[in-house]
């Protein structure tokens, strides 16, 4: 797929993006849930190996293709590392599923109710080997804990800042200003966020898009000015802790928002299933999933 082939497929496909982006802080209990216990490695090379692992068995399924899957967030390590003898982002490319690369470094201690990005000093040398690898575009990640208005417009001007970055590497920033879905304040926190977006948006030069991944919100159909809006070329919606099928129903309320779930993908799969079992798992979220984001309920249309 070319550039604009992989444009095309994100913009207007049917399925969604695939969340294989766990990195340091959350690989154990990624791994645990994938049957792997603490004490299976004996130090980070062969933690993150064991996760490259899982990963690779994913890409490599028969039920793991471009028909449902239009994309998938890569780790850095499993961004340089190969599914089959086959670079990682060439092995998605292969089957017609999208590549992005998780750039954020983790979240900075809350403040105003939000935790910001900590600093990325080797951003541009990471974006400059991703695009050489065939990786069409980033995804970075903010946490906003509570309705917090000047905590959520640091958040997003973060956001923005870190995007116009990722597009003069001529990349597409998913930018995930995630709302803790165990908010107090949640509905709230959507409406400042959607008003905060909007800004950053209209502010875009002419020309440019960006892509939004955004917790599912408390009123369905809130977020519709932002799938409408020209300058964002797709949004997405995290699972954020639910299950896959509480994930699934509320996907299914928001009209124009796919998928791009990690656990609620992944919370079926181990690593002690043959690979029957393992495909039939994995098919089987595959097509829940792709269910949630293509077959929306009467309510969201």
């Amino acid at each position: 797929m070319q550039h604009s082939e992989m444009t095309a497929k994100v913009a207007d496909g049917d399925g969604f993006i695939a969340a294989l982006d766990q990195s340091g802080g959350s690989t154990p209990k990624a791994l645990m849930g994938y049957g792997i216990q603490e004490g299976a490695w004996s130090n980070d090379e062969e933690m993150f190996g064991l996760i490259h692992e899982m990963r690779a068995r994913i890409i490599s399924s028969p039920v793991f293709t471009g028909k449902k899957v239009l994309g998938a967030i890569l780790f850095e390590r499993t961004m340089d590392g190969e599914v089959n003898g086959v670079p990682t982002p060439q092995a998605l490319i292969a089957k017609g599923v999208v590549p992005f690369i998780k750039i954020d470094k983790g979240l900075e201690d809350e403040a105003n109710g939000v935790q910001l990005m900590k600093p990325m000093p080797t951003l541009d040398e990471l974006l400059s080997r991703s695009k050489d690898l065939g990786v069409f575009g980033t995804k970075e990640r903010s946490v906003i804990n509570s309705a917090n208005a000047e905590g959520i417009e640091a958040v997003v001007k973060q956001q923005f800042e870190i995007g116009a970055q990722v597009i003069s590497h001529g990349m597409m920033p998913i930018i995930e200003p995630e709302v803790n879905i165990k908010s107090e304040t949640r509905a709230a926190c959507d409406t400042l966020l959607l008003a905060s977006i909007l800004k950053h948006l209209d502010a875009l030069p002419d020309g440019q898009q960006v892509m939004l991944k955004l917790s599912l919100p408390v009123v369905p159909g809130t977020f519709d000015p932002l799938v409408e809006h020209p300058k964002v070329l797709r949004v997405v919606a995290l699972s954020g802790g639910y299950s896959r099928a509480e994930a699934c129903a509320e996907l299914a309320k928001n009209k124009g928002i796919i998928a791009s779930f990690s656990r609620a993908l992944l919370s079926d799969l181990r690593a002690q299933m043959s690979d029957e079992e393992f495909d039939a798992a994995l098919g089987e979220a595959i097509d829940a999933i792709y269910k949630g984001s293509t077959q929306k309920t009467a309510a969201a249309v």
